[in-house]
């Protein structure tokens, strides 16, 4: 059997730099989980001692707190400042991004709608940026419950499908006599699912490696699901079943944005073992 890498998979560069920043703040919190993987978040607490701690009432003031990639709220950001000794930022420039242009159009007066899941920290982050409305939907039967003012922004979860976030716009311009649309989807968002896309057309089994709370790798699962029926999301080499490569010549394996290369490399080792 063989086993094909899609053309683009795993860390982009705002993890990267995160895992960066962590590894070079030794004995530092972060509030909440740095990424969505836990074998790498558990990785730097055991060679960094990079703990992670759930909200602000456990932070203490000689703490040096390293805020996650997806951001946090801006009053969580304010009471941070007042708290902890040493803060640290590693949330992705491609997350700022919609903040600021949240917060920009919320002054120019435009209703805000966020494409993207309301639990998602990220986007519980751009929210908090909102100072008029703010819509959060995952659907165009999600807008039609709300009726909006003349002018409407909206920005996309940096994780989203592109497609979807596009069905999203196009209901908004039938509706709403004012619009302005920001691309606010990562680069390597798009990169990784193109590549998914392509990898999963040819392949007998797709393995999709990444944290299952992760919504970059949820989504790539579901693009490769739609091509390629024997589709599998893991989080490590433990979860591979034999039986999945019965009769398959071609097993494709990508990886969500938090997905580090060792645990790749640790699974690609386990698929070519149940193999022999």
């Amino acid at each position: 059997m063989e086993i094909k890498l899609a053309k683009s998979y795993g860390f982009c560069f705002g993890v990267k730099r995160a895992i960066n920043i962590a590894e070079n703040s030794k004995n530092a919190v972060t509030l909440g989980p740095l990424i969505h993987n836990n074998k790498e978040i558990e990785r730097l607490k055991r060679n960094f001692n990079v703990d992670t701690i759930s909200n602000l009432k456990d932070v203490k003031d000689k703490d040096r707190v390293i805020i996650r990639t997806h951001g946090i709220p801006k009053n969580d950001l304010k009471k941070l400042k007042t708290i902890a000794s040493d803060i640290i930022d590693a949330t992705c420039p491609f997350v700022t991004k919609p903040q600021q242009i949240c917060e920009e159009m919320s002054k120019e007066g435009y209703d805000i709608v966020i494409f993207g899941d309301e639990n998602h920290p990220e986007v519980k982050g751009v929210k908090s940026y909102v100072s008029t409305r703010a819509f959060v939907v995952l659907s165009v039967e999600d807008l039609k419950k709300y009726k909006f003012h003349t002018k409407v922004a909206v920005v996309a979860q940096t994780t989203r499908k592109m497609s979807e976030y596009q069905k999203i716009v196009n209901y908004l311009i039938e509706h709403c006599k004012e619009i302005r649309v920001f691309n606010t989807i990562c680069n390597a968002t798009f990169e990784n699912q193109d590549a998914a896309r392509e990898l999963s057309k040819e392949a007998d089994v797709m393995i999709i490696i990444g944290g299952k709370n992760s919504s970059n790798t949820k989504q790539l699962y579901t693009i490769c699901k739609d091509n390629c029926d024997k589709s599998y999301l893991i989080e490590s080499k433990e979860e591979v079943k034999k039986e999945w490569f019965e009769d398959a010549k071609v097993c494709g394996i990508t990886a969500g944005a938090s997905t580090p290369d060792w645990i790749i490399n640790e699974i690609i080792d386990k698929i070519r073992s149940v193999k022999r």
